[in-house]
C-alpha cells in the first residue's frame, strides 16, 4: 500500500474514484509489465535495468560506461519502446557542432517568392536520447547537450523552445579507449543523476544471448505504457515517505565522502581529493524513493539507500594522486563507507 505524504492528484490516466490502495496496485502491475517486456529482449543485467528505470522515474540523466558490444544502445531503445516514448540517438564525433544537436534556423522560400527563416529541430527533441560516446565531441557541443539536460529547453537565434516531457538523456562512454576523446569535467559529470557501469554477462547469460539472436528474427518488446503513464510513475515517486533515520543516514554517508570532514572514512582521507556535494544527497534520496517503488515497498529503508550508493557517488568522488598511482577505484572507496 502507498501511504501518501501529501494529497495525491491523479493524472489523466487514472480515474478520480481510485483509492490509494487501487492506485498502488495499478502502479505495481504496470512496473511488472515493464520489467517483463524488457526481459524479452535484454538478457540479464537486472541491476542495470533497475537503475535505469530508477533514474527515469527520478527525471535524472544517466551516464552508461562499458566496453563496446554490451547492448547499451539496445537497452535504451528497448526501454523507449516498452514505455511508448520517442527514442533518438546521436553518434558523437569530433566534428559535431551544437546546431547538429539542438537544431538551427534555415532560410526557406515559399511559392509566393517570399523567404523566411524556419526552425528545424535537432535530435534533442525527443523523450529518450542516447548520446553515444559523449566524450568524443568537443566541450562546446557537450555543453549544448548538458544545457538541454539541465534546463529542459534550448535557445536558438534568441528564441527559447521547451523540450517535451519526459526528457531523459542516456550518455555512453568507452572506458578503455582514450585517444581522440574530450573527458567530461567534474562539474558536468555532477549533472548526471547516475553513473551506471555495465559489466560482462555471465557464461549462462552469454549463451542465452547467442540462442536468442541465432534466428532470423531477433526478439522484440511491445509498448505497455506511454508518456502519461511515465509521468504518473514519476509523480508517485515523490509521494514515497522517508523515515527520519534514512535522512540521517544519507547526510552521514555524503559527509563521510569529504576528506576534510571529521566523519570522513579512512579510505576517503587517503584516496579522495574532493568529496560529494549536496546534490549527491538529493540524488540519493530521490533514487532510494524510486527503488522503493520499483521493489513494491511502501516507504524507504536503508537497503534502498545502499542499492543506489554506487551509481550516485562513483562519478562524484574525485580521486587523488595516491588513488591513481595505486589503482584504487572509487567503487572500493564507496564500499568502505558501508
Amino acid at each position: 500500500m502507498l501511504f501518501l505524504v501529501q494529497p495525491y492528484v491523479p493524472g489523466p490516466n487514472f480515474i478520480m474514484e481510485q483509492t490509494p490502495e487501487e492506485l498502488w496496485k495499478h502502479l505495481q502491475q504496470k512496473i511488472e509489465e515493464i520489467r517483463r517486456e524488457i526481459a524479452r529482449v535484454i538478457v540479464g543485467q537486472d541491476a542495470v535495468v533497475e537503475q535505469m528505470l530508477a533514474s527515469l522515474l527520478c527525471r535524472g540523466h544517466c551516464l552508461l560506461v562499458g566496453v563496446p558490444g554490451l547492448a547499451k544502445t539496445l537497452l535504451v531503445s528497448t526501454l523507449g519502446k516498452v514505455l511508448g516514448l520517442k527514442f533518438g540517438r546521436i553518434q558523437f564525433t569530433p566534428d559535431l557542432m551544437p546546431t547538429d544537436i539542438v537544431g538551427s534556423e534555415i532560410l526557406q522560400g515559399s511559392a509566393e517568392g517570399l523567404r523566411r527563416f524556419e526552425f528545424v529541430p535537432g535530435p534533442v527533441f525527443t523523450n529518450l536520447l542516447l548520446a553515444d560516446e559523449i566524450n568524443r565531441t568537443p566541450p562546446k557541443t557537450q555543453a549544448a547537450l548538458l544545457e538541454a539536460m539541465q534546463e529542459k529547453q534550448v535557445t536558438v537565434a534568441g528564441a527559447t523552445r521547451c523540450l517535451e516531457e519526459p526528457f531523459i538523456v542516456y550518455a555512453t562512454q568507452n572506458p578503455v579507449e582514450h585517444e581522440g576523446t574530450y573527458p567530461l569535467p567534474e562539474a558536468q559529470l555532477d549533472r548526471f543523476f547516475f553513473r551506471i557501469d555495465i559489466g560482462y554477462p555471465s557464461a549462462k547469460e552469454e549463451e542465452e544471448v547467442l540462442r536468442r539472436t541465432a534466428g532470423l528474427a531477433a526478439p522484440t518488446a511491445d509498448a505497455v505504457a506511454d508518456a502519461a503513464v511515465v509521468m504518473e510513475l514519476q509523480e508517485a515517486v515523490t509521494q514515497i515517505p522517508v523515515p527520519d533515520d534514512v535522512y540521517t543516514l544519507i547526510v552521514k554517508l555524503v559527509q563521510s565522502t569529504r576528506p576534510e570532514n571529521e566523519q570522513a572514512a579512512p579510505m576517503v582521507k587517503k584516496y579522495v581529493a574532493c568529496g560529494a556535494g549536496p546534490r549527491a544527497g538529493q540524488c540519493l534520496l530521490a533514487a532510494a524513493r524510486a527503488m522503493a517503488l520499483l521493489r513494491g515497498k511502501s516507504s524507504v529503508s536503508p537497503q534502498e539507500v545502499r542499492a543506489v550508493l554506487h551509481p550516485v557517488l562513483r562519478h562524484r568522488l574525485i580521486p587523488n594522486y595516491a588513488a591513481t598511482g595505486e589503482g584504487v577505484s572509487m567503487d572500493a572507496v564507496i564500499d568502505s563507507l558501508l
